[in-house]
């Protein structure tokens, strides 16, 4: 035992206890095993967190939508566990009910979205990489909403993205909602899986035999290890192999953590919005945040902000989202709405030093480091996570079926 009372050797180590490690660690219960979950937060579901800055008021921070609904795997699981899915057409499908976009100009972005989109299939189709942004029309009107949009989406703008691997995810076009909360879901549908709080991990030394993991509350070892944490903690070596495994670190590379942040408003005033509205801060730069006005009918503002905008505001340190979003507001419905408006909470994704982003993009020519990086070593290490999933990467429910996928190539190993 060690001297926090943890035992000290296991048959599977499960590192970090987000959806993919939740996911690694709820399948393997089921199995006559010594299991642990080694996280590094004080808290489980790492990207997928509900907050609640009032009572009654559930936001999620990360994750959000039960993307491709119909083929999550979470989401039956979520109905099951007595969560209540919405759902209604996604706010930003309902373009008829945008707020300050013309009905003209809307079709002609919706025009130029299909346009752009086309390019890229026939780029992909092809088999050749190259970066989203070369298929943008050389000065086209809506290029800059164009780059906002890959921003939410992807995290980052379409410089950064490769068509490769941009085409190869499996979009089912439903997207459902949890009205107490994705991330609260996800933590519940885990259920029971004891894990070990505030353990970040150091070293994995996989050249021992058992694997000898050094952790923040001391050393154990296991017979396997499923590491499911994200990107940035394998490519800045914040967690260390030994021997080294220069492969993954460069897969790791290929897939960095693109951008997303929230910035949530109360509405002193919820009338003075549509309530499930819609609308562009500004549709002429990708300097933009997208708004969803009254979530479920409620009293706030859900600002999104991707790619280099989301990064440049965190970086100017708390509230900055938050003022972003209020001169945004007020150029749309008057300025009469500051008064209206109050900071619930904010998100800082890339500053967490547990996260360093929201969710993964492949890089231009890197399209294939998805596969790299879901590779076992040596039948004793396994990776999973939303990076590592090949077509619903950048998701929960991507997250959660690589979770439950390394566990599956974990025990078959051992058996």
């Amino acid at each position: 035992m060690g001297s926090d009372g943890m035992k000290s050797h296991f048959d599977i180590a499960v590192i970090g206890a987000g959806a993919a490690g939740l996911a690694a660690a709820a399948r393997l219960r089921a199995e006559p095993l010594d299991v642990v979950l080694l996280e590094a937060r004080d808290r489980v579901g790492g990207r997928a967190w509900t907050i609640g800055p009032r009572p009654g008021l559930p936001l999620d921070a990360g994750c959000e939508w039960l993307h491709s609904a119909t083929r999550n795997v979470l989401a039956p699981l979520v109905e099951a566990k007595g969560f209540t899915v919405d759902r209604s057409p996604a706010h930003w499908q309902r373009r008829s009910d945008r707020v300050g976009f013309s009905a003209a100009d809307a079709a002609a972005f919706g025009e130029a979205y299909r346009a752009f989109h086309a390019r890229l299939e026939a780029q992909a189709a092809t088999g050749a990489d190259a970066p989203g942004s070369a298929f943008l029309e050389p000065g086209g009107r809506w290029n800059g909403l164009l780059n906002a949009t890959s921003s939410w989406y992807n995290g980052a703008e379409w410089d950064g993205v490769s068509v490769l691997d941009y085409a190869a995810y499996d979009d089912g076009a439903t997207n459902w909602r949890v009205r107490e909360g994705y991330g609260a879901a996800i933590a519940a549908v885990a259920g029971h899986v004891d894990p070990v709080l505030s353990c970040p991990v150091e070293i994995i030394d996989h050249g021992a035999s058992p694997i000898r993991i050094v952790t923040g509350k001391g050393a154990v070892t296991a017979r396997a290890a499923i590491v499911a944490v994200p990107t940035p903690a394998l490519a800045q070596a914040r967690i260390r192999f030994a021997p080294e495994l220069p492969d993954k670190i460069e897969a790791a590379h290929g897939l960095p953590l693109g951008l997303a942040d929230k910035a949530f408003l109360a509405l002193a005033e919820p009338d003075a919005v549509p309530a499930e509205g819609h609308c562009f801060g500004r549709t002429d730069t990708s300097a933009t945040a997208s708004y969803h006005l009254r979530p479920f009918g409620r009293p706030y503002i859900e600002a999104y902000f991707g790619g280099r905008l989301a990064a440049s505001l965190e970086a100017e340190g708390p509230g900055a989202l938050a003022a972003f979003a209020t001169d945004q507001l007020a150029a749309i419905f008057g300025s009469d709405i500051r008064g209206t408006l109050s900071p619930l909470a904010e998100t800082a994704w890339a500053a967490d030093p547990w996260a360093l982003g929201s969710y993964s993009h492949a890089l231009p020519g890197c399209a294939g480091d998805r596969a790299r990086l879901a590779a076992p070593v040596s039948d004793r290490l396994f990776f999973a996570g939303e990076a590592t999933h090949a077509t619903f990467f950048s998701t929960a429910h991507g997250a959660w079926e690589s979770g439950v996928r390394a566990a599956e190539e974990a025990l078959s190993a051992l058996r």
